[in-house]
């Protein structure tokens, strides 16, 4: 991350504040993708608001393959913190994984 927060832009401090969970997803894939309920889930995962935790789907054409079958790419950008530790969000990973395996999602995190 740039270290854009030392200056006086109150926007870019509440976009570095917020998580953002960026969802890929191939443009065939019939499986449904409950936004509001995984954000939910989320937020309980990492102790965010809903206000603060933004999930954005996008659909792709396509990607490469390599050993590991998903249906959906998990890109999560969030501001640190010393109680994120490494061990903290591996955990959170994989609670992430399982809130999309409830919806019979298997998501590359």
């Amino acid at each position: 991350y740039l270290n854009l927060c030392q200056y006086s832009f109150p926007f870019l401090l509440v976009y570095f504040a917020m998580p953002l969970v960026k969802i890929f997803a191939r443009v065939g894939m019939n499986k449904a993708i409950p936004l509001k309920t995984l954000q939910s889930q989320m937020c309980k995962i990492w102790s965010t608001k809903p206000e603060t935790t933004k999930l954005v789907l996008s659909r792709v054409e396509d990607w490469t393959s390599e050993s590991y079958y998903e249906d959906c790419y998990i890109d999560i950008r969030a501001y640190g913190k010393t109680e994120r530790t490494r061990e903290f969000v591996l955990d959170g990973m994989t609670q992430i994984q399982q809130a999309f395996a409830e919806h019979d999602l298997i998501a590359n995190v």
